[in-house]
């Protein structure tokens, strides 16, 4: 309708207001379209205005970038590499180990192809010999969808795990992107309704904090559009209305991880082969899941899970209100084991997370789940099957005679033939399988708190988790307590930890740590202690210096001391590093009790492109290709230490797929006869895209010009001057001096102004730059003398621009 191509969401029209619509003879007013609008005619200027709600504005969210302009890149191929060396020396033997990290990549067509691999050399020690091994960690490839707000994922991935738990897939995975919603848009945040009775001021408070503001029309409004703040704090929505009354009302505001906004949806579909190393048969496996905001208080989530001899349901719901947010969902799930008949059960599981701002205290997450004996995860249930494929019961985890600290068994201490043993099973060296079986949930209960205590009173949190077993005696708990704070410059912490040891046991440390800058400088270096107490391996005392050094803090140093009561002693340990524009560079060298060691590392990126090969530093899945021919060591403004390379190319090593992402050259980086149409462009590119981003550049003679004018005075201040092309070369400055850039040897310029009426001026001279001995980028001065042309008319040109 003509409305909606206005911008316009005119509400649901009555039968009589859709015939009058129909008629070509009938008139349908606007209120009766949109409620609470309004017209009014001013006929001295013969001008129609209009005042339309808010609510009835088809607003683009904050953030919002047209997918039309969504860049998918040009077709390349990617290299991101990471190389360390690590050699050591102690008792006269000395080792060296080399680690190769590779990530490659092809876009093309569209389609994106990635692989991740690790080559590992070793050298022989104490008459052992030496190794090289080298492992495929995943390959894919994948395609965006932008109308599906999707993507598709062919080969190794992850399921998203936000209804069932994640799993790692070889097989096919279409999945919503979050990411190709604007910023304002992802995560949860309740939608605001109000009513205004004029043209009022909206603003929107979070713990005293405000955090969001708007203008509106008479009438209802909508804000849709408000950043996510963790996990919420009730929302206080305040109008201030034209004469200076002032209404407010409070929209609750907590979220967990399940809920999502009203009117989006997310999906997950799956199917392929589990991905699990611990599996020697990789079963077939499908999986699909749905969640939706039906509004501001309720989100429902299902999804469904099948493998062999597997299947598994799931049905949940999430709420928002003013006590917090609350999940709840509950599984149903069956499993065949072969030898071992079937096994069916259920698992429940709730969350829920506050924030008090009366006492500063959030309460992120809180969550509890209990399994029914007979239920199975879907990775628990083929492990099992697995198991009893090669004739081991895996639920039978705790034969009595296993020794016990803590309560846990300590089977890490025996050997596999003795573990065989107490199992009741034959040990077979050439079998990968555990003897001692796996462990099955019973419950869960997992807890996150902060506290703020006042503006000088630090603040205080706490993780725990609480673990029982159907087939192990005794309860797991974990958990770690700290406490942060700062005096002046001095920024201090101390926690307490409770975890395992690779043994089994329970392993408690405390943790204390302080760090203090030494100066006020953006190169001063800080200075840190760190003290680590273990029940286990005794007390370490660390001291530590770290700084920056450069222009671009492109260098880096370090110096570590430490003493342990362990038997480590004394230990000493210096670093240095390099961020180039091609590659980062890092050095060590330490010396301890009785060893010593040196270790050199090397990472960075390569990328080929239909302009060449361009290196540069380590680089994430989304990047550009800055193009500025003729611009060789001119800088990236918002990509530190990047600069352009010596044929007009430099790799931005970072960007935000799906926003308009800035890339700024410094002009102060620039070669002096080098003139750029723009020093800053956007790109919005699609994630994983190498996007080229072309620079316009022009490279001649860079000219000091005195500019007088005929009467001897400078030239304006401010004026700028133009080629016979109109191209701006340069603006001048004091005492008619001005910096050309880009200019031709010989030929005529103008000078453009205007003056104190408002009128647009023009004067032009004629120049010859001196001869440069062939360079044309040479450093050269002229004195011009400008001839205003009386007859000349232009639009007035602003100063400085």
């Amino acid at each position: 309708s003509d409305l909606a191509r206005m911008g316009l969401a005119p509400a649901k029209s009555t039968p009589d207001t859709e015939a009058q619509l129909k008629s070509a003879s009938a008139c349908a007013q606007l209120a009766d379209l949109i409620p609470g609008a309004r017209l009014s005619l001013d006929m001295p200027d013969l001008r129609l205005d209009a005042s339309i709600p808010q609510a009835y504005i088809g607003q683009m969210p904050r953030g919002y970038v047209n997918p039309a302009s969504w860049d998918a890149g040009v077709p390349a191929f990617l290299l991101n590499y990471s190389f360390n060396s690590y050699d050591t020396t102690g008792s006269g033997k000395s080792q060296t180990s080399t680690y190769l990290g590779l990530r490659a990549g092809l876009n093309v067509g569209g389609w994106q192809l990635r692989q991740d691999s690790t080559v590992i050399w070793q050298s022989g020690y104490a008459g052992q010999p030496g190794q090289r091994h080298w492992q495929n960690i995943d390959a894919y490839a994948q395609r965006p969808l932008p109308k599906l707000r999707a993507k598709v994922t062919l080969g190794d991935s992850f399921t998203d795990g936000a209804v069932f738990d994640s799993f790692g897939l070889r097989g096919v995975q279409l999945a919503t992107d979050d990411q190709m919603l604007p910023q304002s848009l992802r995560g949860y945040a309740p939608i605001v309704r109000g009513a205004a009775d004029t043209n009022a001021k909206v603003t929107v408070s979070q713990n005293g904090i405000q955090i969001y503001q708007t203008t509106v029309a008479p009438g209802p409004f909508v804000i849709r559009d408000l950043y996510p703040t963790g996990y919420g704090g009730d929302l206080e929505v305040t109008v201030t209305e034209a004469n200076g009354r002032l209404h407010s009302f409070s929209v609750p505001y907590a979220s967990v991880a399940q809920l999502l906004r009203a009117g989006v949806t997310r999906f997950d579909v799956a199917a392929g082969q589990l991905r699990d190393d611990a599996l020697q048969d990789k079963p077939g496996v499908v999986q699909a899941t749905v969640q939706h905001g039906f509004n501001n208080f309720f989100t429902g989530y299902s999804g469904v899970q099948g493998s062999e001899g597997y299947a598994a349901a799931l049905v949940g719901g999430a709420i928002n209100t003013r006590f917090g947010a609350l999940a709840l969902d509950v599984t149903q799930a069956h499993a065949s084991i072969p030898g071992y008949g079937s096994r069916n059960g259920q698992s429940f599981r709730i969350s829920y997370s506050k924030i008090i701002p009366e006492t500063d205290t959030s309460l992120a997450v809180a969550a509890y789940r209990y399994s029914t004996s007979g239920f199975l995860s879907l990775l628990n249930a083929e492990s099992i099957r697995d198991y009893a494929s090669h004739g081991l019961a895996a639920l039978q985890y705790l034969p009595s005679s296993i020794p016990m600290v803590d309560g846990v068994p300590m089977l890490n201490l025996l050997t596999p033939a003795q573990r065989a043993a107490l199992a009741g099973s034959a040990y077979n060296s050439n079998n990968p399988y555990i003897a001692h079986g796996l462990l099955q949930q019973r419950d869960r209960f997992t807890l996150t708190l902060s506290q703020r205590l006042g503006g000088e009173g630090g603040s205080l949190y706490a993780n725990a988790s609480v673990n029982d077993y159907w087939n192990q005696r005794g309860r797991d708990t974990q958990f770690q307590v700290g406490y942060n704070n700062h005096f002046r410059r001095l920024s201090w912490g101390i926690s307490v930890t409770r975890g395992r040891t690779q043994f089994g046991g329970y392993d408690n440390q405390v943790f204390l740590n302080a760090s203090l800058p030494l100066g006020n400088g953006v190169h001063a270096p800080s200075l840190s202690f760190n003290v680590n107490h273990d029940a286990n391996t005794g007390t370490q005392e660390q001291a530590v210096l770290n700084g920056s050094a450069g222009a671009w803090n492109q260098f880096t140093y370090g110096a570590t001391t430490s003493h342990g009561s362990d038997g480590t002693g004394n230990t000493i340990s210096v670093s240095a590093g390099y961020r180039s524009p091609y590659a980062i560079f890092n050095a060590s060298a330490g010396k301890g009790s009785g060893y010593s060691q040196e270790s050199f590392s090397a990472s960075g990126a390569v990328v080929a492109h239909q302009g060449g090969v361009t290196f540069g530093q380590p680089m994430g899945d989304t990047v550009a290709i800055a193009r500025v021919p003729g611009a060789s060591g001119a800088h990236i403004t918002n990509a530190p230490g990047v600069s352009v390379d010596r044929f007009g190319y430099a790799l931005v090593p970072y960007l935000t797929p799906y926003q308009l992402d800035t890339i700024q050259i410094d002009p102060q980086g620039l070669p002096l006869g080098v003139r750029l149409d723009a020093t800053s462009a956007q790109v919005a590119p699609y994630e994983g895209a190498v996007v080229m981003v072309n620079f316009k550049s022009k490279a001649g003679r860079a000219l000091v010009a005195h500019i007088r004018m005929a009467d001897g005075k400078p030239a304006p201040f401010g004026a700028q001057v133009f080629n016979t092309k109109d191209e701006p070369l340069g603006v001048v400055g004091q005492a008619g001096m001005t910096l050309l850039r880009g200019v031709d040897p010989s030929g005529s310029l103008s000078v453009k102004w205007t003056d104190a009426q408002g009128a647009g001026r023009t004067c032009s001279f004629g120049y010859s730059s001196p001869r440069s001995g062939g360079n044309a980028m040479a450093y050269q001065q002229i004195r011009a003398t400008c001839v205003t042309d009386k007859t000349a008319a232009h639009s007035p040109v602003e100063k400085g621009t």
